[in-house]
């Protein structure tokens, strides 16, 4: 029974992150972390799958092996950040407090991605 909760867990974890792809509030990685985290304990064929993915499985490999994220990853989020808080600000909300809660998350979400080690270009591995 546990198993089959922690693939179900996965398997809602896995989509939460594809849904953050393009959603850019949603954290995408720590999704697919706690996906890898469930199925490493209940299906191998699960978590290999993930890892092996040719659309982000490199960025969940990267990440564990702390090789960091491609600077073009970055240069993406950060600009899908800023585009819907932005977006957000003008047309959600006219409440101020909002606004500026919107302007401190993605403020504090851009810290965060600029301090995650870049990934630097290696020859030898397959690009993401």
């Amino acid at each position: 029974m546990v198993r089959g909760l922690l693939i179900i867990a996965g398997t809602i974890s896995t989509g939460l992150g594809i849904i953050g792809i393009f959603l850019p509030l949603l954290p995408t990685t720590p999704f697919f972390l706690l996906a890898a985290a469930c199925y490493a304990r209940s299906s191998l064929r699960f978590y290999n799958w993930l890892l092996n993915n040719k659309f982000f499985g490199c960025y969940v490999k990267n990440y564990l092996e702390r090789k960091g994220v491609p600077l073009k990853v970055k240069i993406i989020s950060v600009s899908l950040l800023w585009i819907t808080i932005s977006l957000s600000a003008l047309f959600a909300t006219e409440n101020i407090f909002v606004r500026i809660i919107l302007i401190i998350i993605a403020l504090s979400v851009t810290v965060h991605i600029i301090i995650i080690r870049t990934a630097k270009k290696d020859t030898n591995e397959e690009e993401c």
